[in-house]
């Protein structure tokens, strides 16, 4: 089974909505017959670098709201994700554009980092309060991941590395009408929009599980009915026949 997720690194659904599928991942008996790629989506494209604006006064800013408004939304987020073990730091966020750190995830998934990475960079970000659009702070998260400094630092300086994979996501995304992420597709078949519940996921894992795995369904050749040739729940009765 094969799970692919558009997410966002500054997305707080994106990480909420992680977290429930792995929730759900671990409660599932096959789980190990799971496969989850992560494939990169933006929320805006045209976001600048951190200038040192607060995420309450991005948000605002975005959806013309007031500052207080702001961290009201902030808080309730904060608070589903407080549900789910994550703790959100939206005091010292630092808003930034993202495509590096999704060119950067396009090199980790090379050296099999994908996931540890993925999951640095929005800890970073979302807890740690780094600036994930900074190119020495990726540098470090790398590392952290298990990935080669220089190597990584190499491929950031590159505008052009991996930058190919990242839009090549992007345009599959359109593709898909995907709008808004966490984005899930189960299979190529199945879509979950949103940080749905645990038990979405749950669920969503066993349907496609017994869809791709049927129980067999056996052609009964039998001459004599059941009634008079099987031992039911424990007792067996033997017919009377006359001699």
């Amino acid at each position: 089974m094969k799970i692919e997720v558009w997410s966002d690194f500054v997305c707080p659904f994106c990480y909420i909505g992680k977290r429930r599928l792995e929730e759900a991942l671990a409660q599932f008996p096959n789980r190990d017959s799971v496969e989850v790629e992560f494939k990169s989506f933006e929320l805006d494209p045209n976001s600048p670098p951190y200038s040192g604006k607060s995420i309450h006064e991005a948000l605002a800013s975005k959806y013309g709201m007031s500052i207080e408004q702001a961290k009201q939304a902030n808080r309730n987020v904060g608070q589903q994700a407080a549900t789910v073990g994550l703790t959100f730091n939206f005091e010292n966020m630092k808003p930034t554009n993202t495509f590096n750190a999704h060119r950067l995830a396009k090199f980790a998934k090379t050296q099999g980092k994908e996931a540890v990475l993925t999951e640095k960079l929005l800890f970073a970000y979302f807890t740690d309060s780094k600036n994930v659009g900074d190119l020495e702070t990726l540098a470090e998260i790398a590392v952290a991941s298990g990935l080669d400094r220089e190597e990584s630092l190499k491929v950031l300086q590159d505008e052009k590395a991996y930058a190919n994979d990242v839009r090549i996501d992007q345009s599959i995304a359109g593709q898909y009408q995907i709008t808004g992420v966490p984005f899930f597709i189960v299979n190529q078949k199945y879509a979950i929009s949103g940080a749905q519940p645990t038990s979405t996921f749950a669920g969503a894992l066993q349907k496609v599980w017994e869809e791709e795995n049927p129980a067999p369904v056996l052609q009964d050749l039998s001459t004599v009915s059941a009634e008079d040739a099987s031992c039911v729940d424990g007792n067996c009765v033997i017919p009377d026949r006359k001699v």
